[in-house]
């Protein structure tokens, strides 16, 4: 476990090492505002009991009260069906992909708690915290989210600021960064207009920790001032298509 912020009631902390074998490295995020806690992208079965033991020990259960999917690939919302009926915490994920999340066995004693996050976002209190769920379309997903916590100033990105090749929790050379996070983001993320898109409404958050589902959190103002210009009309996704070709 890394801690990215800790101050009286509240605290977020990232769990970066439960993964193994052939599977993607995932973070699974936790934030807790006086005794309540919110468990963002937690991951798939494989995962599932460290996860589950890592937070009672930080936690009560009973005091899990959301429990945020950003979008729907396998390493966020395959366990969804085992937080629902080990806890009563209520689920958000984007309405476009609640009947597909259901596939990986979302039990209908537990459906009415998956709840749908409308289109333009938006608000969720947790403890005497009020967090901010932000629209980030196409960023890679087409229904997709992140999350704003305005007391630890930290945006949770999703796959947006993956760097699939970092060992560290946080970036220590942002140049260099950047280089590791540029092939995975020309591949997956949208295009140029929607990279736009995001910086403009993030330049209007108080922003000290990006800390994405992948790899190294960024964080201070400087660097994350730097990875909001890079991303800022990133060419991307079909931006590089150069069309295609049968196969000879």
């Amino acid at each position: 476990m890394h801690t990215l912020f800790t101050s009286n009631e509240h605290a977020n902390h990232v769990f970066r090492d439960l993964g193994s074998d052939l599977m993607v490295q995932a973070n699974q995020h936790l934030i807790i505002d006086h005794g309540e806690a919110m468990l963002l992208d937690p991951g798939g079965h494989k995962v599932y009991a460290q996860i589950f033991g890592a937070i009672a020990n930080l936690v009560p259960l009973r005091n899990l009260k959301h429990v945020f999917f950003s979008h729907q690939d396998p390493d966020i919302v395959a366990a969804a069906n085992g937080w629902l009926m080990v806890t009563d915490a209520e689920a958000h994920i984007s309405g476009l992909w609640t009947r597909f999340v259901t596939h990986f066995g979302v039990d209908r004693l537990v459906a009415d708690r998956m709840l749908a996050i409308p289109d333009e976002g938006t608000k969720l209190k947790l403890g005497e915290t009020e967090l901010l769920v932000i629209p980030a379309h196409f960023l890679h997903s087409a229904a997709n989210f992140q999350v704003y916590d305005p007391v630890s100033k930290i945006l949770y990105t999703g796959d947006l600021g993956a760097s699939l090749t970092v060992d560290n929790a946080e970036a220590a050379d942002m140049d260099a960064h950047v280089e590791a996070m540029r092939p995975f983001h020309e591949r997956i993320m949208g295009g140029a207009k929607v990279t736009a898109a995001w910086a403009a409404m993030a330049r209007q958050l108080d922003i000290e920790i990006i800390a994405p589902q992948h790899g190294a959190a960024i964080r201070g103002k400087e660097s994350v001032t730097r990875f909001i210009d890079w991303i800022d009309g990133l060419a991307c996704g079909p931006d590089l298509l150069k069309g295609f070709s049968l196969p000879r």
